[in-house]
């Protein structure tokens, strides 16, 4: 006799972001998703009303990874930077699912309630309610372009394409095996740079 297999919706969300996390957006298929939970596509809909929805709440899901927290707590710079830092995290744990952030400004309560903290954080610490849409968005771009691919991508790892005719990239082999460390760094990077020069920007007023 079998087991009865027991389908919820967390467990609905977390086979579906497997699927998507091993193949990407195209993977996903409620057919699919189904075979992988051991039920038919039907049941599905118990906890789903269809594919768009599924993936709402997986964009809702990873989305809650961004922290907003420091926003009112902490100065309006460490909040942003906290903010950019956990969003990046987020998504660099699922790639796939940039796109989806990409084209989507969030529409749930809890989404809309990130973006009114961090708006609300940012023209409290004396910016205009024009330039906190903007250095949010900055942020925004800024962890979306890192998440939709890597710095390293099309680096060899063999020294003999570089060792000759690109003098000053004589190391670039060593990109691909270093990755992680060289993605997260420069997200990094470019989230001090741009937290700093809004300091500046800031103090000369």
């Amino acid at each position: 006799m079998h087991g009865v297999v027991v389908v919820n919706a967390q467990r609905v969300l977390d086979a579906a972001l497997e699927l998507i996390d091993a193949g990407g957006l195209p993977a996903l298929s409620m057919r699919r998703l189904a075979t992988e939970l051991g039920v038919q596509a039907p049941s599905l809909y118990h906890h789903v009303t269809s594919k768009d929805e599924l993936l709402a709440a997986l964009v809702e899901r990873v989305g809650a990874g961004a922290d907003t927290s420091w926003f009112g707590e902490k100065g309006w710079d460490e909040a942003l930077l906290r903010w950019g830092r956990t969003y990046h995290g987020a998504l660099a744990e699922h790639p796939a699912l940039a796109p989806l952030f990409v084209h989507s400004p969030g529409r749930s309560h809890s989404a809309l309630r990130r973006i009114d903290t961090v708006h609300g954080g940012l023209v409290g610490a004396g910016w205009t309610p024009l330039e906190a849409t903007e250095i949010a968005a900055a942020v925004k771009f800024l962890v979306m372009g890192a998440a939709s691919g890597s710095v390293t991508a099309g680096f060899s790892d063999d020294p003999a394409v570089y060792a000759e005719k690109y003098p000053h990239l004589t190391s670039a082999h060593r990109l691909p095996a270093r990755r992680a460390a060289v993605d997260s760094g420069t997200v990094e990077l470019a989230l001090v740079a741009l937290v700093d020069g809004l300091r500046l920007r800031l103090d000369r007023r």
